[in-house]
């Protein structure tokens, strides 16, 4: 059985790609042109109008919203040098913010939005896991957080180093720390707009992890939907419709 599975706000099609490796209908979606090499494999639009379209019929969504005025480290541009409210930037967060409420609510069964620690979390709820690319594989370090519908939270598939980082003290004697990773692919940026894509790099190992965990809890509960309703027709037990009742809403 193949899935109809939507990568909400992604152009790289690294999540969609591992799908697709498992045989699902996987596409990516972005207002941006792939890079991934698969744009028959891309919907180029609004994100949203593509999740709540009935006709596309989908199993589940991956959304990956941009961070730029959602994640923590953005907050201090929240206010001016003179004290007062960026009130562009606040409504910037507000549109941000409004646009995770939708695709959250979108009229998907199986639903997962990844971002970094951002305003998410207190403004509309708290992430249901947080991930890192080390327990994937990666000897690297990004915090990812994780909003769950449906879904259980990704198991680790592969522990290793946490990486290496860079420490410095910046001009007003503050120390700072950061992940040579992410220090070493934001030096090899052109502009800022390949600095956001790279801030945004979902790594390889989380991606497969997505794939073949979620691909086999969800195919698991349709198989189980299934056997339930052929069995309440058959009347078999009480036991079964209670099943059907609390866990599957059928």
């Amino acid at each position: 059985m193949k899935l109809n599975v939507l990568v909400a706000c992604e152009e790289s099609q690294s999540v969609a790609r591992e799908f697709r490796a498992l045989g699902h209908n996987a596409y990516s979606c972005d207002i941006k042109e792939c890079s991934g090499g698969n744009p028959e494999y891309h919907i180029q639009g609004d994100a949203l109008e593509v999740a709540y379209n009935s006709e596309y019929q989908w199993d589940l969504m991956i959304a990956h919203p941009p961070c730029t005025y959602l994640a923590v480290s953005g907050a201090r541009w929240l206010y001016n040098k003179d004290g007062s409210k960026n009130e562009e930037r606040w409504k910037n967060q507000k549109d941000a913010l409004d646009f995770v409420q939708k695709l959250l609510d979108a009229p998907i069964d199986y639903i997962a939005l990844e971002n970094p620690v951002s305003v998410i979390s207190t403004a509309i709820r708290k992430p249901d896991q947080i991930i890192q690319p080390y327990q994937f594989g990666h000897e690297a370090s990004k915090r990812t957080c994780l909003w769950l519908k449906n879904l259980s939270p990704l198991e680790p598939t592969d522990i290793v180093g946490k990486g290496e980082f860079i420490e410095w003290v910046d001009k007003n004697g503050k120390k700072k720390r950061q992940a040579k990773w992410y220090m070493d692919a934001l030096s090899k940026a052109k502009n800022e707009e390949e600095r956001r894509t790279l801030r945004s790099k979902t790594f390889e190992g989380i991606a497969k992890a997505m794939a073949d965990q979620w691909s086999y809890e969800i195919l698991r509960d349709l198989a189980m939907v299934q056997t339930i309703k052929e069995l309440q027709a058959l009347q078999i037990s009480e036991f079964l419709n209670d099943v059907a009742v609390r866990k599957y809403n059928l």
